[in-house]
């Protein structure tokens, strides 16, 4: 995952909660420093606010959107731009969804697991193997019904 804030603290936060979330997080604060790190690696998830010291954002998800492995990548964009043409315009340039600062880790957190779900065609959170049932947004496993503690 390619996470794109130049707010330290906010960057700082969010990087600590996708890593809780098992997800590997290069941090990038600002678009030239994205652009070197896209150069190196393929992403499934890019995290983007728009404001950004050398640039916008959105000039950026346009850039991306017109690479051929753009359908593969799910971008969230993060920002404070609140107005409902904003939200659109990002959309409309190839956002999979768009949060608007301050928001909440969890949520952002559940956003990523549906847009995931969604982009992969699977939209239900609990998978069931034989006695096993896990549900994965909740990070919960059940044998025959009974939950059991991980650890």
């Amino acid at each position: 995952m390619l996470l794109i804030e130049d707010d330290r603290p906010l960057g700082s936060a969010t990087r600590e909660q996708l890593v809780i979330d098992g997800h590997a997080v290069d941090w990038a604060k600002d678009l030239d420093e994205a652009r070197h790190y896209a150069s190196v690696a393929d992403y499934e998830i890019i995290l983007l606010d728009v404001l950004l010291p050398d640039g916008n954002g959105i000039d950026y998800l346009r850039e991306i959107s017109k690479g051929a492995v753009s359908r593969l990548v799910i971008i969230v964009i993060m920002t404070c731009r609140d107005q409902t043409s904003q939200k659109v315009e990002a959309l409309d340039a190839g956002a999979d969804d768009y949060m608007v600062k301050p928001f909440d880790l969890d949520e952002l957190s559940a956003r990523i697991r549906a847009v995931a779900r969604r982009r992969a065609g699977y939209t239900a959170p609990i998978c069931t193997l034989g006695p096993l049932t896990i549900n994965v947004a909740e990070k919960h496993l059940e044998r025959d019904g009974i939950a059991r503690r991980s650890g």
